[in-house]
């Protein structure tokens, strides 16, 4: 059997780096906040009362340090979006209280939104980008509503993650643009756009 007292050593060595690496995601937050999406890392390791020397023991580089904040901010979002789509058994409802959702983050927080969406390098894991994580929820409830409404839910995950390729495209124009119209008209012309699509395959064939 293996040492008891070494075991209860390794346990709390490595509830001690999770909780570093959790101080760690926090301070990249607060110094987005601060200093905005290009925040260097002089200034996440300032904000954490550290240097980066020490940052880099936690986090192989740049790259996955923004991959666990991105993993951070989907987790919110998506619980979010969770919510948000359970608060209606209507279908259309369901995808206006999504895309509203998506929007309001963005509104909420434009630097945060630009630092997790468009700041990982080229070679990041591609499963810590927010679109992905999000995407990977949307698909899920989409293939719910397949499969009550009597279908095939094998193509959840192209529309899940094409409907979010679609929100984030429109945000991307609506945030650089200097959000020309309010966020309801936006959510409402991307749910019109989506649900015209997603009405066809999301009811039930007898209710056509």
């Amino acid at each position: 059997m293996p040492a008891p007292g070494r075991d209860r050593r390794d346990s709390r060595w490595d509830e001690h780096r999770r909780a570093r690496r959790e101080q760690l995601v926090d301070a990249t937050l607060a110094a987005v906040h601060r200093h905005g999406a290009g925040v260097g890392m002089d200034e996440i390791a300032a904000e954490a009362g550290t240097s980066k020397t020490v940052v880099y023991r936690h986090f192989a580089d740049r790259s996955e340090l923004h991959v666990a904040v991105c993993a951070r901010v989907a987790g919110h979002l998506t619980a979010k979006l969770r919510e948000a789509m359970t608060s209606s058994t209507e279908p259309r409802q369901m995808v206006a209280a999504a895309v509203d959702t998506y929007l309001a983050f963005l509104e909420a927080d434009p630097e945060l939104y630009r630092f997790v969406v468009h700041g990982p390098p080229a070679d990041a894991d591609p499963i810590g980008s927010l679109s992905h994580l999000v995407g990977d929820q949307a698909a899920a409830l989409v293939a719910v509503a397949l499969e009550q409404a009597g279908r095939d839910p094998a193509a959840a995950q192209p529309w899940g993650h094409g409907l979010v390729g679609l929100v984030r495209s429109a945000a991307d124009w609506w945030l650089r643009a200097e959000r020309p119209m309010p966020r309801g008209d936006l959510a409402a012309h991307l749910t019109a756009l989506a649900w015209a699509g997603l009405s066809g395959v999301v009811t039930r064939k007898e209710d056509q």
